[in-house]
């Protein structure tokens, strides 16, 4: 069980509900066989009921495969299954002939009328719906149910039966088709909207976290292009000057080596900055990433007081953490839980639905680490408690500047 239950959480929202619709339209064929295949033996004996059996039995199996099929070709996974819907076609209209044809010149009893004539709008019911799965023209499955009542009337009257019971069929037969029909295409839609809203999903996480990276960039630009552009121009003009033999040359080089120090004071800010940044907008930050990106958001504790250096590191986990909910599993909401505690702050991040990260040496898990063991803090991570994947760092008060 606890295999089976881990199978079904690793899946992600689009998976589930793609696989419980296969599993809902294979059952139609399961109900086929347990209520009008299996009664029929009783019926009408080993003989005659078996045979009834048998023809239900693949009639049922011919629905499952093209379900299969069909739900494939929604998915753009393989080509429409033509020949497999006019196959079920052609093997409904078999056991519903052989169904009526039993009804009509089989043994006498009502028993038996009964059995038959179920058997007869059963098959024709599932098959319209199944058959439904593999189009997608609206007038094409209102084409399937209309032929199928039709043909049921078609089928029963020159077989002997009555007027008013044929019109009572294809009356049953439409409204049964019909429903079907109706929950084979809004199946459909429903699983081809969860897969592009899981999509969706997917690009706004990508955009949030590329959205960070380019302000990073823009930010070490603005800082770097300009002294960039003063140190190329210099560099020239020293060059230039030393080859007609001038001393100012010299005063030139000077000036580049303070810019090219100044340049390298700045970036370190930019970075000092990235890294230090008010840990209270970082909580801010994550829960509007997250919630942009349709993931329910909680944050609870208040940051406010803390030391500079224990907000830097705190703000480096909820980045990452932030960034791993984005990127992995499946996640519905996230709660971020501050709490300070005696001689030690302790950050909670948890998610439900997603896959543990991966630790890749420098960055992810593994660089949090080494950042959280240099202030002497710790940081613990691993799935809990089922579908429930949580981050715990604790970093002790009075963390200075962090230089890493």
């Amino acid at each position: 069980m606890s295999r089976a239950g881990g199978w079904w959480r690793r899946k992600s929202t689009p998976a589930k509900v793609e696989t419980y619709t296969r599993w809902s339209f294979h059952f139609f064929g399961v109900a086929e066989i347990l209520a009008i295949g299996l009664p029929a033996v009783g019926t009408l004996g080993p003989g005659l009921g078996g045979a009834l059996l048998g023809l239900v039995a693949v009639h049922a199996v011919a629905c499952m495969v093209t379900v299969s099929r069909a739900l494939d070709w929604t998915r753009g996974r393989r080509e429409q299954p033509v020949r497999l819907l006019w196959t079920l076609a052609a093997v409904t209209a078999v056991v519903a002939v052989t169904a009526l044809g039993i009804a009509e010149h089989g043994p006498d009893g009502d028993g038996v009328d009964t059995t038959a004539g179920g058997v007869f709008g059963v098959v024709l019911v599932v098959a319209a719906g199944v058959i439904s799965l593999g189009v997608r023209e609206r007038r094409r499955v209102y084409a399937i149910v209309g032929g199928f009542a039709l043909g049921a009337g078609i089928i029963s009257f020159p077989l002997g039966t009555p007027g008013p019971a044929t019109l009572l069929t294809m009356l049953g037969v439409l409204l049964g088709a019909g429903f079907l029909a109706f929950t084979a295409v809004f199946s459909v839609w429903l699983l081809n909207a969860v897969y592009e809203l899981d999509a969706a999903r997917e690009t706004r996480a990508r955009l949030a976290v590329a959205e960070e990276r380019l302000r990073f960039g823009r930010d070490l630009h603005d800082v770097m292009g300009r002294n960039l552009a003063v140190v190329a121009l210099k560099s020239e003009l020293a060059v230039q000057l030393a080859r007609r033999g001038r001393p100012e040359a010299v005063d030139q080089m000077i000036e580049v080596q303070r810019i090219a120090q100044e340049s390298q004071r700045e970036v370190r800010d930019v970075v000092r900055g990235y890294r230090e940044a008010d840990l209270r907008v970082e909580l801010a930050g994550a829960q509007g990433v997250l919630t942009a990106a349709g993931i329910r958001c909680e944050v609870s504790g208040e940051a406010g007081g803390l030391e500079v250096g224990v907000q830097s590191v705190l703000g480096w986990v909820v980045r990452e953490a932030t960034t791993n909910v984005l990127r992995h599993g499946d996640a519905v909401r996230c709660d971020i839980a501050l709490k300070a505690g005696e001689g030690c702050v302790v950050l909670t991040v948890e998610n439900d639905g997603a896959s543990p990260p991966t630790d890749d040496g420098g960055s992810g898990l593994a660089g949090l680490r080494e950042r959280l063991s240099a202030v002497g803090g710790t940081l613990e991570a691993g799935p809990v408690g089922g579908n429930v994947f949580r981050v715990v760092a604790e970093v002790p008060l009075g963390v200075s500047e962090i230089t890493a």
